[in-house]
């Protein structure tokens, strides 16, 4: 007891002053069994002797001490002896403020990160949109027309270009009047193309495979066997006024309105003794969207899909969909033509028929109902309007909305389906600069090469250029909108069909090119050049239209010079267009330069920013040098090529003027991130 108040001076936690003692105490302690357990009671008495301390002298008034250490098994009222001593207590202290100040500087670099981060691209801009044309995609029960069946068949297909993204044109119920535009029921799958069950399959097989469903929508109009129709022409309270109805009297329309296919939009109705109006197929009256129940409705059809899953919408015809209610005669464009004659969609200058007031409000309303949809992470719900203004650009131009209210995320750009007319390296740059300098201030770009409407691209502009226009299409910032048949170049079929572009895919040289087993034949004729021109054959050429397509549609996705930044022009001629992509910050730029005439030899000495030695990354024809110096770029008829460099200048601070940028960026190479700069 001597030498243990000695110790711990009796309740103070510091020695007394004493003269000499060893402290055996601990030794005893350790030897007790209520400290140590009965086993290896020597060894344990061991290391009780040897961590046992012999105390010196200590004068009067001084508390310096010897102390043991700490050691395992130590009682738990000798342990806290050395809770509170300064040499336990600061190394513990520092490592709390250190983890303190640690843990503030990751969430401050972290917030900060997020902060200068630009926003995340989500799947619509990473990805190709791929137009699927379901009767003539791929043909599963062999009765010659494509289905649902059919396209789930095929996606692989999308997994090997890389695409991510599919337009499905209609597959609603439908009399197909209209080949599916005019829709008898917009909840329903044409028996056609296979069963709601179909549907919900391919889905949920898409998004198993991380591809997204856009689905096309048709707002404008239904067709006359659509309960509303049959119902508003009887006169039905609530359907009454679904349909535009005026007075009128057989073969006397109320005015000189002409439809998209030719001829009056008006049609006597005996049942009902009005006229109803239609901008398309007699067979398709308008709906009558200045009725608040025609938008309820149509908004109700647009939830009952977004419940099944679907990533998103193109809006169709959507220009189409409000009328002046006044009914007055439309402008003509030749003034001196007899009114009798007008009877062509472009006699006329539609200044009452075309994006009236109010359309801009529904189309508004329908992206909030898709934003609804979009809180969940990475399930984005996605518009894109279809409205080709021609050269009312600006038209087009207000799908994008305004700085203060969403709309379209994109509206379709057609405007390089005219490439062919007058085909150049001057034309195609006229064509990117009228969308690129009219596109609202950091708005995101899109391309349009080919859809169902128009002929194919191969066949107007020549099948020796299908490679580079595809090169345009995929090294242009921006969401590049893909046709099917076009990643092969595929050809216009003359046929009976007013479509000749909707042929049946070329898979491969078997019976109907792999697309149907049937044995009648398909809906319509198969390509004669199905032998050299389909997947399976083109798969195994590195320097095919398919293989290039490949390959650029990976390359866009993996590097963010094509997908974040900026296109310049550098040179137009007869001949040749050429743009460069560059991101401040890192060193690492393109090149691309696309012959659309004759082969010829570009010299681009005088772009000071370029380096004198360009690489080839990739070309479109075999047989092409690994590089070449700025000054002496040869290209045959039809080339592309991506050139890369490396360098530290940037040519758009010193062009402004003639580059472009959806939201600039910088590349920080030391973190590997991009920010806002």
């Amino acid at each position: 007891l001597q030498y243990l108040d000695c110790f711990i001076g009796g309740s103070h936690l510091s020695l007394r002053p004493c003269r000499s003692a060893v402290f055996f105490f601990l030794v005893e302690g350790l030897e007790n069994s209520a400290f140590e357990g009965d086993s290896q009671p020597e060894q344990s008495s061991r290391r009780g002797q040897e961590q046992a301390v012999s105390m010196e002298d200590c004068p009067a008034g001084e508390e310096s001490y010897t102390q043991i250490r700490p050691y395992a098994g130590m009682p738990k009222e000798v342990l806290l002896l050395y809770s509170s001593k300064a040499r336990y207590r600061l190394p513990r202290e520092i490592l709390f403020w250190l983890t303190v100040v640690c843990t503030l500087v990751l969430v401050a670099v972290t917030i900060t990160v997020i902060v200068l981060s630009p926003p995340c691209l989500s799947w619509w801009q990473t990805s190709p949109v791929y137009q699927v044309y379901p009767r003539s995609f791929k043909d599963s029960d062999a009765d010659g027309v494509g289905d649902l069946r059919g396209i789930k068949e095929k996606l692989s297909h999308f997994q090997y270009l890389n695409i991510k993204a599919l337009w499905i044109s209609p597959f609603y119920k439908s009399p197909m009047k209209d080949f599916g535009y005019d829709v008898e029921d917009f909840r329903a799958v044409d028996p056609l193309f296979g069963t709601m069950e179909d549907f919900d399959d391919l889905l949920a097989s898409m998004h198993s495979m991380g591809i997204k469903l856009i689905m096309d929508y048709i707002p404008n109009h239904t067709s006359d066997k659509h309960v509303w129709f049959q119902l508003s022409r009887n006169r039905t309270d609530y359907y009454s006024d679904f349909y535009i109805w005026v007075n009128c009297t057989e073969g006397h329309p109320p005015n000189n309105w002409v439809s998209v296919f030719g001829n009056s939009t008006w049609t006597y109705d005996p049942e009902r003794g009005q006229c109803y109006f239609h901008q398309f197929l007699k067979e398709q009256p308008d709906l009558n969207f200045r009725n608040p129940n025609v938008i309820g409705e149509m908004t109700d059809i647009i939830h009952f899909w977004l419940k099944k899953g679907v990533d998103g919408f193109r809006m169709d015809a959507v220009k189409h969909m409000l009328e002046a209610t006044h009914l007055r005669n439309e402008p003509q464009v030749n003034p001196m033509q007899a009114p009798e004659t007008v009877t062509k969609e472009f006699d006329l200058y539609h200044d009452y028929t075309y994006t009236q007031v109010g359309l801009h409000d529904i189309l508004r309303g329908w992206r909030v109902v898709l934003d609804e949809y979009s809180r969940e992470p990475g399930r984005y719900r996605f518009m894109v309007t279809e409205s080709y203004d021609y050269k009312e650009i600006e038209k087009t131009m207000m799908y994008y909305g305004t700085p203060f209210i969403k709309e379209a995320d994109i509206p379709f750009n057609f405007y390089l389906l005219d490439l062919p007319d007058g085909l150049s390296g001057v034309r195609a740059k006229e064509l990117v600069e009228l969308w690129m300098s009219n596109m609202p201030r950091g708005k995101w770009p899109n391309w349009v090469v080919g859809n169902h409407d128009k002929p194919r691209m191969s066949s107007r502009a020549g099948q020796e250029y299908v490679r580079a226009i595809n090169m345009l299409l995929l090294t242009l910032p921006g969401t590049p909108t893909t046709y099917y048949g076009e990643e092969i170049g595929m050809e216009n079929v003359n046929n009976s069909s007013r479509d000749p572009s909707r042929t049946p895919m070329q898979w491969n040289g078997n019976l109907n090119a792999g697309f149907s087993d049937s044995q009648n034949g398909t809906w319509l004729d198969i390509s004669p050049n199905y032998k050299t021109i389909n997947v399976e054959v083109q798969q195994s050429d590195t320097f095919s239209v398919l293989e290039l397509y490949r390959t650029l549609s990976l390359l866009r996705e993996k590097d963010i010079v094509l997908l974040r930044g900026w296109l310049c022009y550098v040179w137009e001629d007869t001949n040749v267009f050429a743009f460069l992509r560059e991101l401040d910050g890192l060193d690492r730029a393109f090149l691309v330069l696309l012959n659309f005439g004759e082969d010829i030899e570009t010299d681009l000495s005088t772009i000071t920013e370029l380096p004198d030695q360009l690489n080839v990354r990739i070309s479109t024809l075999p047989d092409t040098p690994s590089s070449f110096q700025k000054s002496r770029i040869r290209t045959s008829k039809g080339q592309g090529l991506l050139l890369e460099y490396f360098t530290s200048q940037r040519f758009h601070t010193g062009h402004s003027s003639q580059c472009y940028v959806s939201e600039k960026a910088c590349y920080l190479s030391a973190l590997d991130i991009l920010y806002k700069c």
